[in-house]
């Protein structure tokens, strides 16, 4: 089994009383639907690493959210909005799909990282780029400073 991070450990505590539950509801399916998952703190909350960046979990005043970083392929149609992620706002454990849903969700994840596949948010930011090179305009056009 994967180690915990006590950094997650210190983030669920210090996080309001209502999401500490879902924390940790959200931490046992990832590391039961992935048992060589990493634990990790990236921008400030965290995160679950498997080739790649798999998923991620942030705690706000009123609400959690939870994010895939492959969300469009791993939720298709299923993705919620109105919060961070693709799961809405999360207040209690009764807003979290099933767990076995929870635990497809994440093994889709994991065998997107098999695959290689890229999310498609990456490939329409990369398409951008290349269109933004072929115009001749520079890495940074948009904060520069106009003439």
């Amino acid at each position: 089994m994967a180690e915990h991070d006590p950094r997650i450990d210190g983030y669920t505590e210090k996080s309001a009383d209502f999401a500490k539950p879902i924390f940790r509801r959200l931490r046992e399916v990832v590391h039961e639907a992935c048992p060589k998952v990493r634990e990790t703190m990236k921008w400030s909350f965290p995160h679950f690493e498997y080739e790649g960046i798999l998923c991620s979990m942030a705690s706000f005043k009123e609400h959690c959210a939870s994010t895939f970083w492959s969300g469009a392929e791993v939720l298709g149609s299923e993705a919620k909005e109105g919060a961070m992620g693709q799961l809405g706002r999360i207040t209690s454990l009764d807003d979290l799909p099933p767990e076995e849903v929870l635990a497809g969700y994440m093994k889709k994840a994991v065998a997107l990282e098999d695959a290689g596949a890229k999310p498609a948010w990456q490939k329409a930011r990369a398409g951008k780029a290349v269109e933004w090179i072929a115009e001749g305009k520079r890495r940074n056009w948009k904060h520069e400073a106009r003439r």
